[in-house]
């Protein structure tokens, strides 16, 4: 292989300069959040997968009070609304404190969402891509609808705060993942249930490697395990096959991206 010629060199020592600030800036930033929201209560859409514990860790470590959300809404990987309940028996057993914090778990069934889905995972079809570039596991609408029941929900429990795991830096292109889309839905959220909303996506610009490392830095490897035993994300509900990151088919693009994420997040230790 041939050797990093000085430019080369130079561009990798200011990546990993800025990676440094980066990380100091959003520890401290991290630190403000924590002291700013350590008496309000926040809701987390959990879906039971390796994403949304994540983030469920991650509310933990800043709420006071934590309450999940899940939706039933015909999906064929319905086994992920099983796998929570031993999520959270396994987090509450992670630490005294995050038991302490965990409020109660909702779920909301929406069969119309599969109703007016033709897609790759509210039918039995094979995944594919589009003639629109996107994937035919895109449900037109799921995020906008989840986040605004998920309002609703919170509305009624004078929760101010929704925690979700959209992410655009390493996912399948979902329009409904993108920060805009986000940003765009708290506003008309707050606007139209005349109460501010915060929507927070603390995964939106890592990849699925250091979505693992935020599980590590979060809860250790306690954590880590929990998300590789308990947790689901493969599309077609396969539980059957073990993987060193968890159980999944191996095919599908969301256990590619849990795949590739796993391993360069090993590498990278």
């Amino acid at each position: 292989m041939p050797k990093a010629g000085p430019r080369s060199q130079r561009k990798a020592a200011e990546l990993a300069d800025f990676h440094r600030l980066a990380g100091k800036s959003c520890d401290a930033k991290a630190r403000a959040m924590s002291d700013a929201f350590s008496s309000q209560t926040a809701l987390v859409l959990f879906s039971g997968g390796q994403d949304s514990t994540t983030c469920l860790a991650w509310a933990l470590s800043r709420f006071a009070r934590v309450e999940t959300l899940g939706f039933d809404y015909g999906q064929r990987h319905a086994i992920e609304l099983a796998c929570r309940d031993r999520l959270l028996d396994g987090i509450k057993g992670l630490r005294a404190d995050w038991a302490a914090r965990l409020g109660e778990s909702h779920t909301l069934s929406i069969p119309t969402l599969a109703a007016v889905s033709e897609t790759a995972l509210t039918r039995d079809v094979a995944i594919a891509m589009g003639a629109d570039g996107l994937p035919n596991t895109f449900v037109p609408g799921r995020n906008l609808v989840f986040l605004t029941f998920a309002a609703a929900l919170a509305y009624r429990r004078g929760i101010s705060h929704i925690v979700g795991g959209m992410c655009e830096t390493d996912y399948s292109g979902y329009p409904d993942c993108r920060d805009e889309t986000v940003r765009a839905m708290q506003a008309a959220l707050s606007l139209g249930m005349a109460k501010q909303f915060e929507l927070h996506t603390p995964l939106m610009w890592i990849d699925k490697a250091a979505t693992w490392k935020l599980a590590h830095d979060l809860g250790g490897a306690g954590l880590v395990d929990l998300i590789r035993e308990q947790s689901h994300t493969c599309y077609l509900g396969e539980r059957g096959a073990r993987h060193d990151w968890g159980y999944g088919c191996g095919e599908c693009p969301a256990c590619s991206l849990r795949a590739k994420g796993w391993n360069e997040y090993v590498a990278g230790r």
